[in-house]
């Protein structure tokens, strides 16, 4: 299958920055469901790696055990509990008001509230929105594959952001088998009607039809709670109004510079997902430099 790859100057390009006249809205709102008892971290990684990423306005809806925990260590993101939550009045995208939503982050794929809490986002969503993690095992049943399509054809874009075990698992119950990573890509996007960013040190992006390569990935990223952070990103960027696919490429370049950024000061071996996080700022200037 043919690959394409964006130029720096054409991900450059794709950078959000805000106009002068932006306020925290027009530069996007960002709902992370994200987060659980077990996994409290994911919250605290993904809404930091959204804010650092641009995004306006960033929420987090968690668990009561969570919710704390994120107060404490990002004071400027907004926390809601789960019961004090009425999904029918979680906020839509709207004209200079963009909106996107990350999902599953930090979610336990064998607890059953894991289900129900994306069904709940899926479905009541009218904006973009990222499946990650415990989501993307849920997202395989047959009534979440249907409100998928639904959205899909109602113009809302659904992303999935699994790596190599996650992608397996989602193809498993479709019957899909190849060893080829941009067919599997391609057969997923098509599959769960979305666009897949299929993780790795080779890392694919695909709509359904076009599918890119990027090949920037480091072992420094081979760490719990960088994937957290990259959901964050590339739902900022989402946010900010890119399209899935921009987002999910751009997301991941700058990801991946970030970690390299990141173990030129502290080695493949020192660097966390906090780290990651400290150097998108330079990941940025490096991609301004190239592009």
């Amino acid at each position: 299958m043919e690959t394409i790859s964006y130029s720096m100057a054409r991900l450059a390009a794709l950078v959000p920055y805000p106009p002068r006249d932006a306020n925290k809205y027009t530069r996007g709102r960002l709902v992370c469901a994200v987060g659980c008892d077990r996994y409290p971290g994911a919250a605290v990684l993904g809404s930091r790696g959204a804010e650092v990423m641009g995004a306006g306005y960033t929420q987090v809806i968690t668990d009561a055990s969570v919710a704390d925990h994120v107060r404490a260590a990002n004071p400027s993101v907004v926390v809601s509990v789960w019961p004090d939550v009425d999904p029918a009045q979680l906020p839509p995208a709207r004209e200079g008001h963009p909106c996107a939503y990350v999902v599953g982050s930090g979610y336990d794929a064998g607890d059953s509230m894991t289900k129900i809490r994306t069904r709940l986002v899926l479905e009541n969503a009218q904006a973009p929105v990222l499946l990650d993690a415990g989501s993307l095992d849920a997202a395989t049943s047959q009534k979440l594959r249907d409100i998928l399509e639904r959205r899909a054809h109602d113009g809302f874009a659904n992303v999935f952001t699994p790596h190599g075990g996650e992608a397996a698992r989602m193809a498993r119950p479709l019957g899909i088998e190849t060893d080829d990573a941009p067919e599997l890509a391609r057969q997923l996007a098509r599959a769960y009607c979305g666009t897949v960013m299929l993780k790795g040190p080779v890392t694919y992006v695909c709509d359904g039809e076009t599918v890119v390569r990027m090949d920037e990935g480091t072992a420094a990223l081979a760490k719990a709670g960088t994937g957290d952070v990259l959901a964050g990103m590339t739902g900022a960027l989402l946010a900010q109004g890119l399209s899935p696919l921009d987002a999910c490429v751009l997301g991941a370049t700058l990801h991946a510079f970030a970690g390299q950024e990141a173990a030129k000061r502290l080695t493949d071996i020192c660097v966390r997902a906090e780290d990651v996080i400290a150097s998108i700022p330079q990941a940025l200037m490096r991609l301004a430099q190239a592009g």
